[in-house]
């Protein structure tokens, strides 16, 4: 799947391109192309210098956590809903408490603990796939409910608000939680379908319910709050949590009569062993993404897009949001770019520019936690987990358009 996919982007770019020189007399495509391909392979590299900090840091604590048995206790209690929706990885494996400690992480908005956890929970799932060049059905679903992006605190989308100027920077909360919440059941039912997985099961409509439950809760209580006391509490509680697990982990290991530092140090090294292993896969993704970008392709489906929705009759302003929604599978610094520029051009306010931060704020750089995460084990064979991957970011797009139309329209 990754091979195909891979030869595809360059084969769509190559197309764009000729048909550009050829029809529009653009001659500067090649050089535009070839220019993004040294300019990613940059990139890869000024992402690889913050991932090796990251890494390194991240995987000393889990390593204090896993000799602490905090990893473990996480992974029996989880037992009874991953035997059902992941029969393959034994109850109490070490996965299981890595698996929930990435989406905590995830759900709170801090991607730079996300990551590294991640990176162990699939690592240990490899050590159980049978076939190791292939993706296994419990890395799939743990990656596509990564990708699927739910996030409950979207803190940087509140950052880029309040910078051009917005009265309130979290008007665009409860539409992001909607969207996240449609954009991570669709991947989940997806990776269901397609592995057949029992949700019907009274364990895990249990589980499910309570979940439900929970962020219904949590949303009625954050819809009470002012914008003010909503933007504060949520850097409070990302950066509390963040700073509370590390103490959690320390003091755990000091109980536990753990060395602290001596784990940490080894734990450390082989976050540095993951980083360095991650750069060819890096590389190679995000060149072919750079290069599909600069043939001008994506900006050719959007246009045909655009006539589309004008001729069947719809209202076209969510459209102008649509870059930020085809890029961000792609490139999150890239989408990022393009929410900021539709703020400036049209608005921070805007329908297009509130459609555009609900996208953000709502799915995933599907490819690049593609090439991360299989990356780092080895894994050629995506099998399932890309076309899982994009229904949950289609979702999360759909939802985003139709949440603002419901609150901004």
């Amino acid at each position: 799947m990754l091979n195909g996919l891979w030869l595809g982007f360059f084969v769509v770019a190559a197309a764009s391109a000729f048909g550009r020189w050829l029809a529009g007399g653009d001659a500067g495509i090649f050089a535009a192309m070839v220019e993004s391909l040294f300019a990613m392979a940059k990139l890869s590299v000024e992402v690889m210098i913050l991932l090796f900090g990251t890494l390194t840091l991240w995987l000393g604590f889990l390593r204090i956590a896993e000799k602490a048995g905090l990893v473990e206790m996480l992974a029996r209690l989880l037992s009874p809903l991953f035997r059902r929706l992941m029969p393959e990885v034994p109850s109490g494996h070490p996965a299981l408490g890595l698996i929930t400690l990435n989406f905590t992480a995830n759900a709170l908005g801090l991607d730079n603990a996300a990551t590294p956890i991640g990176l162990k929970a699939m690592r240990a799932l490899q050590e159980l796939n049978p076939t190791p060049a292939a993706a296994s059905n419990a890395q799939i679903l743990f990656l596509v409910l990564n990708a699927s992006s739910l996030t409950l605190l979207p803190v940087s989308i509140f950052m880029y608000r309040l910078q051009q100027g917005a009265a309130d920077p979290t008007l665009v909360f409860l539409p992001i939680l909607l969207a996240t919440s449609a954009s991570t059941l669709a991947g989940f039912l997806a990776v269901a379908a397609m592995q057949r997985l029992k949700i019907l099961d009274p364990v895990v409509m249990a589980w499910l319910g309570g979940a439900a439950l929970l962020l219904g809760g949590f949303i009625a209580l954050l819809a009470g709050m002012t914008a003010a006391a909503l933007s504060a509490f949520s850097s409070l509680l990302g950066n509390l949590v963040l700073f509370c697990l590390i103490l959690l982990f320390l003091l755990a290991g000091a109980w536990r009569r753990v060395p602290v530092y001596e784990n940490f140090v080894e734990g450390a090294k082989e976050g540095f062993e993951v980083a360095k292993n991650l750069l060819p896969y890096l590389v190679a993704m995000l060149c072919a993404v750079g290069v599909l970008r600069a043939s001008g392709a994506l900006d050719a489906a959007l246009g045909g897009l655009r006539h589309l929705v004008e001729f069947v009759g719809w209202d076209t302003r969510f459209v102008d949001a649509l870059p930020t929604a085809l890029v961000k599978p792609f490139s999150g610094s890239a989408a990022r770019a393009l929410l900021i520029e539709l703020m400036k051009t049209t608005g921070v306010d805007s329908f297009p520019a509130l459609v555009a931060a609900t996208v953000q704020g709502s799915t995933e750089t599907t490819f690049y936690v593609l090439a991360v995460y299989f990356g780092a084990v080895g894994i050629q064979r995506a099998r399932h987990a890309v076309g899982c991957a994009l229904v949950a970011d289609a979702a999360g797009v759909l939802a985003s358009i139709l949440v603002c139309y419901w609150f901004f329209g």
